[in-house]
């Protein structure tokens, strides 16, 4: 998401944006064919920069995103002249997930409307015009380079241009094996929890309202709050059950109970909009007992022991135990963020808030700790580390994928400033004269 192409003006921007930057005087800084940038979009993405970095160089800043915003621009300019499609059902359910975010921020779509003067339709068409801009730009951008590739001797090639003094630090990074434990929900609970969905299903049928019960009862902590209510998602957006409930349902129509990976639900569409639904829920999830939970705890830490005294092997005993993801890998945990084997501190952290990694020693196994499932249901786990990788300058024996990753975005990147170098022999730019003195372009545009 850093790469230099992409949109900079982040969609969520307004909503940290304080009333000193809402009274910018505004006025157009560069226009790209039909497109123009106004001067408050720079001036919104320069304050999420000086909220993350600090106080910068803010004329250097402001160049960069101005830059980025005129690459996007033309990306744009060449999807709209070559006819490039983006659907609108596309457009809308990425509306929809903005503008869902953008609630829960504010806290509520009143305070919403008090926060931007505008209302929530009016707020939806601002976000409709800006996403379809972003999701055209990716399209014309893959088009340009989804095909490049770096070659091992161009990941060398690009390392080499580091000198010394300006290789990157590496901090401490580990590797880590797990195993899970998820104490069997019993029958008489499920049961339970079944019969509770049933009688609110059967309630609404005879006329309750379904929002009212969703904010009282579903256990949905994203949803509940406003009346379970979802926004418009597609196909292969949801888990299977749940998809195939709410798309063969009518408006209005309220679903028998649905059993997925998360609990018991029932749904109800509200609308349908092409390929795309905006259905509400009600979930209700079994709980785990205090003592299938303390079973758990002691199973765990028994393993743990006959792990440590040699009787046999992590990885072993989570293929044979484990109920978490990884089993079939031996326990080897994946980086959800990077897609490898590494974590360092932070991101270890978590994902498991109870351990303390940076006190571990490569092999040392935890204590049974415990965690909450991505289907948010209570679990142990323990885990092992092991790999520690001490705080380093980069260099290509330990870090080949993170240098490999950075050869491919320069790459990309280079792709992107070359094409645009000939796009704007054909295309009208103008660049407002207070920008037309920036050192730090990489493209040359017309000064």
């Amino acid at each position: 998401m850093k790469k230099l192409i992409l949109i900079t003006a982040t969609l969520l921007a307004g909503l940290t944006a304080t009333a000193q930057d809402r009274q910018i005087v505004d006025g157009i800084v560069a226009v790209v064919g039909q497109t123009i940038i106004k001067n408050s979009d720079v001036e919104q993405a320069y304050a999420q920069i000086r909220l993350r970095k600090g106080m910068e160089n803010a004329k250097i800043e402001r160049c960069a995103l101005l830059e980025n915003m005129l690459i996007s621009k033309l990306l744009v300019h060449k999807g709209m002249v070559d006819s490039v499609e983006v659907k609108n059902e596309q457009v809308e359910e990425q509306v929809e997930y903005y503008l869902d975010m953008a609630v829960a921020q504010a806290g509520g779509k009143e305070k919403l409307r008090n926060l931007f003067h505008a209302s929530y339709d009016e707020l939806h068409d601002q976000y409709f015009d800006i996403l379809y801009e972003r999701m055209l730009s990716q399209k014309v951008e893959y088009d340009l380079t989804g095909n490049i590739k770096v070659t091992p001797a161009e990941v060398t090639e690009y390392f080499a241009k580091y000198t010394a003094d300006s290789l990157p630090e590496i901090p401490t990074q580990y590797e880590v094996s797990e195993i899970v434990i998820e104490p069997t929900i019993s029958e008489a609970e499920r049961e339970r929890v079944r019969s509770e969905l049933a009688e609110l299903r059967e309630r609404i049928l005879k006329g309750d309202n379904f929002a009212m019960l969703a904010r009282l009862y579903s256990q949905d902590p994203g949803s509940a709050s406003k009346g379970g209510e979802l926004g418009f998602f597609g196909r292969d957006k949801m888990v299977s059950e749940f998809e195939a409930a709410a798309f063969a349902l009518k408006p209005g129509e309220v679903s028998p109970i649905v059993e997925t990976q998360f609990g018991f639900h029932i749904i109800q569409l509200i609308e349908r909009r092409g390929n795309t639904v905006n259905a509400r829920h009600i979930l209700m999830q079994p709980k785990t007992s205090p003592d299938d939970l303390l079973r758990a705890r002691v199973t765990l830490d028994s393993l743990a022991q006959e792990i440590r005294q040699g009787h046999a092997t992590f990885e072993e005993v989570a293929r044979k135990y484990s109920n978490g993801v990884s089993r079939e890998q031996g326990g080897a945990v994946t980086n959800p963020s990077t897609g490898n084997s590494r974590f360092d501190k932070e991101t270890f952290s978590q994902l498991y808030p109870g351990i303390s990694i940076a006190a571990m020693d490569e092999g040392e196994i935890s204590n049974a700790t415990p965690i909450t499932t991505t289907e948010n249901k209570s679990a142990y786990c323990i885990v092992k580390v092991t790999k520690r990788i001490a705080a380093h300058k980069a260099n290509l024996t330990d870090d080949y994928d993170r240098i490999s990753n950075a050869a491919l975005e320069a790459a990309k990147n280079q792709k992107i400033v070359d094409w645009c170098n000939r796009m704007v022999k054909t295309t009208y730019v103008r660049i407002a004269d207070d920008y037309k003195d920036c050192p730090n372009f990489k493209v040359n545009w017309p000064r």
